[in-house]
């Protein structure tokens, strides 16, 4: 799955920090017991004494010597940790007392095992991802368990606003459960306040549950990085975040400064993604006849064409709930 370069970033320094505190709280243990215990402080002194002589008994050029070196060693090794085990249990603590306990076992929380990523550090990136969606969102989590079609009109028009939405949600909850790589790309559009970003972040936030990087933001935000970067303001690489995650949601399109390098790059976005066959999500205030005279042709042709449409209408959902 592709991440954001710092999501990576902040899952590596995660896992880092888990390192360090497991470490040390195991030093903090060890402590502990040498203060209490003299003798297991002796046994351990004593383990690592034998541990060291293992490079001397490497150095022995008789290679039958060498192996009986190294048998008397482990056998004098076990028995030290042995008496070391007797002496924690002893005291009533289990015989892994002085072990590191990093979280995880598999890969001692270095993220990596057998030159394969540690599952541990792919559910890490999945949380990482979730979390800086959540940061850059406007609002909370959303699910599709609390998008409320109760605020949608019954009786408004034939087919009614309440019989829409509940056919747009069921799509955008199929579309979540079903996503892939290959998933269609779609346009939600209509008056502020309807749900558009409720329901994109609630695609997101199961998408990225299923283990694909997610990236999510407003076309304002996300546009004025672009043009930070373009112009050397910045270090980041939001523009290769963009064209390469395997979702990107674009909240809020045409809200932005219209200008010569907007347009342009929202193009590049769009028209990069879908000759990548990448999915794409975006939501607009705008109608399509708004799209087609802030975005040229070329953009508008390529929503009309290439995208699902979805209209969602009603009654301004936000405005309904603070009254």
């Amino acid at each position: 799955m592709k991440y954001a370069r710092t999501t990576i970033q902040r899952a590596a320094e995660e896992l880092k920090n888990r390192r360090r505190k497991a470490e040390a709280e195991a030093e903090k243990r060890r402590s502990l017991l040498f203060m209490k215990s003299p003798e297991a402080a002796k046994l351990d002194r004593q383990i690592a004494s034998a541990s060291s002589q293992f490079a001397a008994i490497m150095a022995l050029r008789d290679r039958e010597k060498i192996a009986q070196k190294i048998e008397e060693l482990k056998q004098q090794n076990l028995a030290l940790q042995k008496q070391l085990e007797q002496v924690l249990l002893s005291l009533g603590l289990p015989r892994d007392y002085l072990e590191i306990h990093y979280q995880c076992g598999k890969c001692n929380d270095t993220g990596s095992r057998w030159g394969q990523m540690c599952p541990c550090f792919e559910k890490l990136l999945r949380q990482t991802a979730f979390q800086e969606l959540c940061e850059s969102s406007p609002l909370e989590v959303c699910s599709f368990a609390d998008f409320d079609l109760s605020y949608y009109p019954e009786n408004d028009g034939d087919p009614s606003s309440r019989t829409v939405m509940k056919s747009i949600l069921d799509y955008c909850k199929c579309y979540a459960e079903d996503f892939s790589e290959e998933s269609p790309n779609i346009c939600m559009f209509g008056s502020t306040g309807l749900g558009k970003t409720h329901l994109s972040l609630a695609i997101a936030a199961e998408v990225i549950a299923k283990g694909y990087g997610v990236v999510y933001g407003s076309c304002p935000n996300l546009l004025s990085r672009l043009e930070r970067e373009k112009f050397g303001r910045s270090n980041e690489n939001t523009e290769e975040s963009l064209l390469d995650c395997d979702l990107l949601i674009l909240d809020d399109l045409g809200a932005e400064f219209s200008t010569q390098f907007t347009v342009s790059a929202i193009y590049n976005i769009i028209n990069t993604r879908l000759l990548k066959r990448l999915p794409t999500i975006i939501s607009t205030n705008l109608g399509i006849e708004g799209i087609q005279q802030k975005y040229t042709e070329r953009v508008a042709s390529r929503l009309i064409g290439e995208y699902t449409l979805l209209r969602f209408t009603g009654k301004d959902v936000r405005q309904l709930k603070n009254s």
